[in-house]
């Protein structure tokens, strides 16, 4: 953990990015009382998603494929039903 006044951290913000990134965190301080704590953010998983991760745990209903009612579909088209 890297403690920082906010003059510092002005001045050498690149330098701490650089830091941020490796995994450190970052003690935000005025006159040397903690206001702020700067931490990396969690980057997300690379390369591709898996396939089937549901496969068994769901099932499509039959009455998803049945047509929307009347009122529904005009609702989404900005008309009001009857």
């Amino acid at each position: 953990m890297i403690r920082l006044n906010i003059h510092e951290a002005k001045t050498h913000l690149s330098k701490y990015l650089g830091k941020l990134k490796q995994g450190e965190t970052i003690v935000l301080c005025k006159r040397n009382v903690p206001i702020a704590e700067i931490r990396p953010i969690a980057q997300p998983p690379q390369g591709k998603r898996p396939i089937g991760l549901y496969k068994g745990k769901f099932t499509v209903p039959a009455s998803f494929f049945e047509p929307l009612p009347e009122w529904l579909l005009d609702a989404f088209g900005g008309r009001q039903s009857k």
